[in-house]
Formats: structure tokens, sequence, C-alpha cells
């Protein structure tokens, strides 16, 4: 049977939601067949904006820093795509991060009251 004593809580807590703009470099590439042409790409996504560690960018351009003319695995496509935009850490939409350092800061003047 079920386990009765699971709660209505989540097993883990996620923090409040923070929008980020942009999809998934993998959503774009879900959605598509493979192999499939760099001019058939821009045709069906090239006005989608994807998650890039610099903010959203247009798939569009960034098929137009790649050499490849066709891509003939999902895989070769995310590696050619990645070379492009890097890898790192996704911008929210939220820029202003004072709150979250005046937050820690405090949290931190706190700790060394506690130690004293």
């Amino acid at each position: 049977m079920a386990d009765d004593d699971e709660s209505d809580e989540p097993a883990v807590v996620l923090g409040e939601k923070t929008p980020v703009e942009g999809v998934p470099l993998a959503r774009i590439s879900a959605r598509l067949m493979w192999g499939i042409e760099q001019s058939e790409i821009k045709k069906r996504e090239g006005e989608t904006h994807v998650r890039t560690p610099d903010g959203p960018r247009a798939l569009g351009d960034i098929l137009a820093e790649t050499d490849k003319t066709y891509f003939s695995t999902r895989q070769e496509f995310e590696t050619a795509i990645r070379k492009v935009i890097g890898q790192g850490p996704v911008p929210t939409a939220e820029a202003d991060n004072t709150e979250t350092s005046e937050t820690q800061a405090e949290a931190g003047e706190a700790e060394n009251e506690d130690e004293a």
C-alpha cells in the first residue's frame, strides 16, 4: 500500500519562484527531429530565446555564430550551441541582488554576535 505518513508538505523546500527569461536549450532540441539542417532550425525555432549565462538570446543569432550547417544528432546540436553561448549559471529576471547581499551580511553579523 501507499505510505500512510506522507504529508502534504514537499520533501524539499524550493524557495520563492524566481522567473528566468528564455527557454532551456534541451526543450528546443526535444521539439526537433534529428538530422536536421541549420536553416530548418532557424525557420522553426529561430525567434525562440534560449537561456544563456549572458541572458536570453535568439536561437537564430546563436546559430549564425556556428560553423555547422547540418546537425545529425541532438548532442551535436547542443554541443555546437553551448560552444557559442558557454556554460554557467543563468541570470534570473530580477537582477537586483542587493537585498540578498544585505540579508547575508546581517546573518553573518548575527553569527558573530552569537560567538562573542
